[in-house]
């Protein structure tokens, strides 16, 4: 009886568990006005189809139905969605509380009658889509706890009124679109007690913060970074205490903050890098025990760091860099920050020695101590950092540079070496120095530039199988270009300006892997850096990167003693982006073979001694944002109809046979017919005196091998016949055979 007894409860209790699954199961289908609705919201769509085929709408996917067939949820984040997006529709599915469509490609604006139906909504996510036009005057009802409009195209003003039904609003977030007008602070004094979440970073808002977020009493986030803020910090924030996350860089702002900031018990984030900020850090920072990340970077603030901040044992990152901080950083005790992994104090006026407290961080990944007073030698101790995969010590007065790249040698996680502007007038460490050199095996990126460093480029560098940027300007270095520097497979930034070397252009740097064929994903594109690097391209705007791939393929040897002709073979670079070879005694023509590099942005061949005409195959660089020939000996006229002449006269000037826009020289009527006679006669009088061997050798290399390199070779003369001679025939055999002579002498000496 007993267990019989036991049954009967269990089986009760089991049937209490499925009731409401048993009631669900046999609830009204979907209501057919809210089948319609989304319907016609899903015919208004161009692609791809929802396949909502089933009777029962609240089967479909992303769809959730209540027990009576109301639709209360519509979800479809990352659908691949597009078209305009159907108010009226959605506006009739009156029980809706949730409604996701973000990340999706739909346009159109809201309208105030949209909200008005939608009284039950509670979080509506319409987040990274085509979504424009001004917002309406208020939310839907005081219901809306989430409301995302981020990442898209939204404009104008936000409504003072657009709050004032918004009683539970926790979460608001507006970021990345192109608000204008005031941060509307007012929206503590009007909405929910319950805000914790205040987003409106990436817009175009202006003016002063105006007070009011001290009103906010449960705000967690505050994000207005990336907008047009001046004025000062208002000091109402510093009541709302619960604060987690500051985030206002890449603004106007100025003025201190306040000591008040530590009434901010909870704050772990404060980023107000790129602002105006001045005045001396807090003395009493180091009471906000949560802090995490700190970033301080490009302001005003000045004085000592204070020794309290040593106390945030929390702390992840720290970011002050250029800013006026002083103090001999040797003194702070930074053994108690276990958990930091980025210290960036680069651009300071810092003294002392690298602390050696800071080797017993052992979460360290980045340092950056760049451009301060610093002084001594790298110490072995840093080895105890095993994660260390960013060290930049540049322009600072370190000494003893090759005892520094022995210890450095050992860091097995370093991928970012920066030591431009240290160890002034050193020489370069040689292969004796280095002897049994094995290390550097993950370094992607090495700057010694700017250091006044004597001695060749050294052997042991070709042992970098990972290296992708190289930076060896500014320095005394003389010597040839290392024909080895061609077979370093990751290599794609040569940076050697500003020296002293000297021979010809290596053709094997030609044949650089990353350059000759489409890029593969390459280990710097994969890998963020830990902390930005401040680069200028083409343009003097100045923007940080974590991503080494922001430098372009690039060859810079500026400033040198290179010698002989700019190698035809530069045509095998398919995805150089920079070549710069001026200031150098380069001679012969502008080969016509660098009009194959069609990704080329930056082309300076300016002070050398080149001779003959601009090819118009040049005019074929599409993507050219610089270009500079001047003070050459070129001639003949510029090509026309071409970006070419879209460059000042600058670009061209120093050389006195060139005519043509954008030089004041007008070409006279005759030239070309000129120029063709001279070209004839040069080509009449080369071929004269050129030895009967190399005239047999090219007939007998055009008639042996025609059925091999004949169309090569038709080609490339041809070709080169189009853009420097007449269309005579004779003249064109003559260029043919010519070239095919050039080529064999080329084969010959190499």
């Amino acid at each position: 009886m007993q267990v019989q007894a036991y049954n009967l409860m269990a089986c009760s209790f089991l049937l209490f568990l499925l009731f409401p699954y048993i009631i669900s199961t046999n609830i009204h289908a979907c209501k057919q006005t809210e089948r319609t609705s989304l319907l016609s919201f899903a015919s208004a769509l161009s692609s791809p189809p929802l396949n909502w085929t089933a009777v029962d709408c609240c089967h479909w996917k992303g769809i959730t139905c209540n027990q009576d067939g109301w639709v209360i949820h519509l979800l479809l984040p990352s659908k691949g969605l597009k078209g305009g997006i159907s108010l009226t529709s959605l506006g009739n599915l009156t029980h809706l509380t949730h409604l996701n469509l973000s990340h999706n490609s739909l346009y159109g604006s809201l309208q105030t009658q949209f909200f008005l139906s939608l009284n039950r909504l509670k979080i509506l996510d319409l987040s990274y889509n085509l979504l424009s036009e001004e917002l309406p005057l208020s939310l839907p009802s005081n219901n809306i706890r989430i409301l995302d409009l981020s990442s898209n195209h939204f404009y104008g003003a936000i409504p003072s009124s657009f709050f004032h039904q918004a009683s539970n609003l926790i979460s608001f977030n507006v970021s990345n679109n192109t608000f204008t007008g005031h941060v509307p602070s007012s929206i503590c004094l009007h909405a929910s007690p319950f805000l914790r979440i205040l987003d409106f970073s990436s817009n175009e808002f202006s003016g002063n913060l105006a007070p009011g977020l001290g009103e906010c009493f449960e705000l967690q986030i505050f994000h207005a970074g990336h907008n047009n803020l001046s004025g000062l910090l208002p000091e109402d924030i510093y009541n709302a205490t619960k604060l987690e996350e500051i985030s206002l860089p890449l603004n106007s702002l100025h003025g201190a903050v306040s000591d008040k900031i530590v009434n901010l018990t909870d704050l772990a984030i404060l980023d107000l890098d790129f602002n105006n900020f001045g005045g001396e850090l807090p003395l009493k920072m180091g009471k906000l025990s949560k802090l995490k990340v700190v970033i301080l970077d490009f302001n005003n603030f000045e004085g000592a760091l204070p020794s309290s901040l040593m106390n945030c044992t929390n702390l992840v990152e720290l970011r002050l860099g250029s800013n006026n901080l002083e103090g001999d950083i040797s003194k702070l005790d930074f053994s108690r920050l276990s958990q930091l992994t980025k210290l960036d104090m680069w651009y300071n006026n810092f003294t002392g020695t690298v602390p050696v407290s800071l080797y017993s961080c052992r979460s360290l990944k980045a340092i950056r101590l760049t451009r301060n007073h610093l002084e001594g030698q790298i110490q072995a101790e840093i080895l105890s950092l095993k994660s260390l995969s960013f060290l930049s010590l540049g322009y600072n007065r370190f000494t003893n540079l090759t005892g520094a790249m022995k210890i450095l040698m050992s860091c097995k996680s370093l991928h970012v070496l920066l030591l431009t502007g240290s160890f002034k007038g050193e020489g370069i460490p040689t292969d004796d120095d280095m002897v049994d050199f094995d290390g550097f095996h993950n370094l992607l990126f090495l700057s010694l530039a700017r250091s006044d460093l004597i001695g060749q480029i050294p052997m042991w560098l070709s042992k970098l199988k990972n290296l992708e940027i190289l930076q060896l300007g500014f320095n005394q270095i003389t010597g040839p270009i290392p024909s080895w520097l061609g077979t370093l497979p990751r290599l794609f930034y040569i940076s050697l300006p500003n020296n002293r070397i000297s021979g010809e252009f290596p053709k094997q740097l030609c044949r650089l892997p990353r350059l000759l064929y489409e890029p593969i994903s390459s280990q710097a594109e994969q890998y963020e850096i830990e902390l930005p690097v401040y680069g200028r391209i083409v343009t003097t705007r100045t923007f940080p990167s974590q991503k080494l791939a922001f430098y372009r393929a690039w060859i810079d040897v500026a400033n040198n003693n290179i010698v002989g002709d700019i190698p035809a073979e530069i045509d095998q670079l398919h995805h150089l982006r920079g070549l710069v070879l001026s200031s150098n005694n380069f001679s012969g023509i502008i080969p016509d073979e660098i009009s194959y590099l069609k990704y080329l942005e930056i082309l300076d061949l300016s002070t050398n001694h080149l001779s003959g005409i601009i090819p118009s195959s040049l005019t074929s660089l599409n993507f050219l944002k610089y270009f500079n020939a001047s003070y050459n000996n070129l001639e003949g006229p510029i090509p026309t109809g071409t970006q070419l002449q879209s460059f000042n006269a600058s670009a061209f000037e120093g050389n006195p046979k060139l005519c043509g826009a954008p030089l004041p020289k007008k070409c006279g009527q005759n030239k070309s017919i000129d120029a063709d006679n001279k070209n004839n006669k040069d080509v009449d009088n080369e071929l004269h005196h050129l030895p009967w061997f190399y005239v047999f050798a090219a007939l007998g290399f055009i008639l042996g091998f025609w059925g091999v390199f004949g169309s090569l070779i038709i080609n490339k003369t041809w070709r080169y016949a189009y853009f420097q001679f007449t269309d005579n025939l004779q003249d064109r055999l003559y260029v043919m055979v010519t070239v095919c002579i050039n080529m064999m002498k080329r084969r010959l000496r190499s």
